[in-house]
């Protein structure tokens, strides 16, 4: 993740298009609002729109704006997501999934950086930074003719590719302090050694979201402000095992397995021994002490 934090910083002065790649759930609206507020247009407006859950007329009124009366529902003006953002920056989100003729539409809006309402004859400048997310291979969906390549090429200035959580576990730690403080609120919530184990060596099969869905129910529903490895949830209590990097694959004496595992964790957090302490319950010269017996 210190590679995308770094991306992030490079990034955010710039006013070229980032598009944001990785798998549902790995935190791509996260990067896209961490761009936004170390961006010269942090003080304006942030606006995101998931592509996939509109269909291509709907979306196009929610982007462009429409004039009253320009279809059957049409009760009054409406100003779009365009110049809703205007000074700030809009997402778009998976953007693999908009039409290609609303596409031909952006890329005209991208170019001109103006936008015209359905129904509307004027055409409406806007002052915008976009970012896009997807899930899909643009640039291959662009080769097969199912994504525009030069609306790829539009968006594409800087691109940004999250792995999975399950390839960047030594981000727990952090992801669960930003979680803990956006829902926990007045209510204090810290996890015990054993269960933060158990996050650390479980798959996350829903990335980022299914992290931040657990930090939100274990924030209502724990007792104390304490989560305990009981407390959590099922999925992730049955599939407590040691993953590939450290296997119970003979016996050893016990000196020997918890030095494996010490370093294990050690892995896990980049040899950052103020993580791993955390993880594991201890403090740094106790680790030290125990990988030099």
């Amino acid at each position: 993740m210190a590679g995308v934090l770094t991306l992030i910083d490079k990034v955010a002065p710039a006013e070229g298009g980032v598009l944001i790649e990785g798998e549902t759930g790995t935190g791509k609206e996260l990067v896209a609002r961490a761009i936004h507020r170390s961006s010269p247009r942090r003080n304006g407006p942030f606006v995101a729109v998931n592509c996939a859950a509109l269909p291509g007329e709907l979306l196009e009124s929610e982007l462009f704006g429409h004039v009253r009366g320009a279809f059957t529902g049409a009760v009054e003006d409406k100003p779009g997501l365009f110049l809703e953002a205007q000074g700030g920056t809009l997402l778009l989100d998976e953007i693999g999934d908009m039409p290609l003729p609303l596409q031909a539409k952006l890329l005209r809006a991208l170019q001109e950086r103006q936008v015209r309402p359905i129904g509307g004859s004027e055409l409406r400048d806007f002052d915008v930074r976009v970012l896009a997310a997807t899930n899909r291979n643009l640039l291959e969906d662009a080769r097969e003719g199912l994504f525009r390549e030069d609306i790829y090429y539009r968006i594409a200035t800087f691109r940004i590719a999250l792995p999975p959580l399950r390839r960047r576990r030594e981000d727990i730690p952090a992801l669960l302090e930003e979680f803990i403080a956006r829902f926990s609120g007045t209510r204090p919530l810290a996890f015990e050694p054993e269960a933060l184990r158990a996050l650390v060596d479980y798959a996350w099969p829903g990335n980022v979201r299914e992290l931040q869905n657990l930090v939100e129910h274990c924030s209502y529903l724990c007792d104390r402000g304490k989560v305990r490895l009981a407390d959590l949830p099922a999925e992730i209590l049955n599939s407590l095992r040691p993953d590939e990097q450290f296997r119970w694959t003979d016996i050893k004496p016990l000196a020997e397995l918890e030095r494996d595992y010490i370093q294990h964790v050690m892995r896990l957090c980049n040899g950052n021994k103020v993580q791993a302490a955390a993880l594991l319950g201890i403090n740094r010269k106790t680790i030290q002490r125990k990988l030099n017996d």
